[in-house]
């Protein structure tokens, strides 16, 4: 272990327990203290060689991504009036949603949006974003009167900064000829959307059957649709009820 990380510098093999973790450093402690150079010695560890390179990026890893577009769908209910409503354009057109982009005077009922707009809208830069990662909320509020026609019951969109930094880290491990073990790590920079369904009846306060739902992906969104089918579909009180919309039985 570097002698830059406090915890690994030692003077005897007693001061490297063996199997504690080395604080804010790469490894377990074998329980060896060993020469590092002429002037330190270290803890020895076991750990994955080499450590990881801490450089940022200097040029943006994301910069293609602008025009990526994110599919949401999002279906509420209110409960107390039997109410329901999905926030997609019911259309006949089966080239609809590969052409449409989400405006929000010109096209509000399209689920399909650019990437750029979503940052743009959070107050963000999609140049800084791109450059280290970040983080948007996308809050979709349903607030309906429903003695007014189901048409005008419609979602309304809001998108906010949450941090302007994000990456993880994932590896993947195999054996060499000789049974050796290795691993790649990857450290990957992405825009994570974390998105989050609210809805009422104004003067009712019915809650909408919606869910909140965190979606760490860099483009696309698939988990929050699997994360809100596991609430709704298997925790929720009317369960049977998303079955028989979400499901129709074949004979």
């Amino acid at each position: 272990q570097s002698p830059s990380v406090l915890d690994a510098t030692c003077t005897e093999d007693a001061d490297c327990p063996t199997g504690n973790p080395v604080v804010h450093g790469n490894g377990i402690k074998t329980g060896k203290c060993v020469m590092f150079n002429t002037t330190h010695s270290t803890c020895e560890i076991y750990g994955w060689c080499p450590v990881e390179n801490n450089t940022l990026p200097r040029k943006p890893l994301l910069a293609e991504a602008e025009n990526f577009t994110l599919f949401i769908k999002n279906t509420v209910h209110f409960t107390k009036f039997n109410f329901s409503k999905c926030n997609t354009l019911q259309t006949n057109d089966p080239t609809y949603f590969k052409s449409c982009t989400y405006d929000p005077f010109f096209s509000p009922s399209c689920p399909v949006f650019r990437v750029r707009d979503m940052v743009e809208a959070a107050g963000e830069t999609f140049e800084d974003l791109a450059l280290l990662g970040g983080s948007i909320g996308v809050r979709i509020e349903w607030n309906c009167d429903l003695d007014h026609p189901a048409a005008q019951c419609q979602p309304r969109y809001s998108f906010r900064l949450q941090d302007r930094r994000y990456n993880f880290r994932t590896a993947s491990y195999y054996w060499d000829s000789q049974q050796q073990l290795y691993r790649n790590l990857l450290k990957l920079y992405g825009i994570r959307f974390d998105i989050s369904v609210h809805g009422q009846v104004p003067g009712a306060g019915a809650p909408a059957g919606g869910c909140t739902a965190d979606c760490p992906a860099v483009l696309v969104c698939p988990q929050a649709t699997v994360v809100c089918d596991l609430v709704l579909l298997y925790l929720d009180a009317k369960a049977d009820f998303y079955w028989r919309e979400k499901f129709e039985e074949v004979r």
